[in-house]
């Protein structure tokens, strides 16, 4: 068996990338601690940060690992667990990703037209961050559930 960091069979990768993305939801709530600090700038340098760096993450690691061991077996081993929380963390992991990356654009830069601009930020940081926490939820779900992987 190849133990990994975390004395799982997962690959080491698998296991970096996990303790990774842990590091980055801490790095989210203090983001979020900075805002309710009114320490927007901060903020704003914290959230895109971590946005920009899981964008790297997702692209580099973990949509070709979806690729090469969970979307060749889709919709046939939908039923298995494994394969159903795949699809379901990359499903709305990716609208998580595309809602944080709207959100750097339409707050933190003129990229985007007015009309499609934020003027309500709250609402949106609060949804983005309940989804990445489901989404972390997904990641840690190995760890605390073996058997259904």
């Amino acid at each position: 068996m190849n133990e990994g960091l975390l004395g799982t069979a997962a690959p080491r990768t698998a296991d970096v990338v996990l303790l990774l993305e842990i590091g980055m939801g801490v790095a989210l709530l203090i983001g979020a601690g900075l805002a309710r600090m009114r320490r927007f700038r901060l903020h704003a340098w914290c959230q895109s940060a971590i946005v920009l760096l899981n964008l790297v993450v997702i692209v580099l690691i973990m949509v070709p690992s979806f690729h090469v061991h969970v979307s060749p077996k889709i919709p046939l081993k939908l039923g298995k667990a494994y394969y159903a929380l795949a699809t379901a963390h990359g499903a709305l992991g990716s609208v998580t990703e595309i809602a944080g990356f709207y959100i750097l654009l339409a707050a933190g830069t003129n990229v985007l037209p007015h009309n499609i601009r934020l003027t309500e930020y709250k609402p949106w940081f609060a949804r983005a961050l309940v989804a990445g926490a489901l989404v972390g939820t997904c990641n840690i779900r190995p760890l605390v559930c073996p058997g259904l992987v």
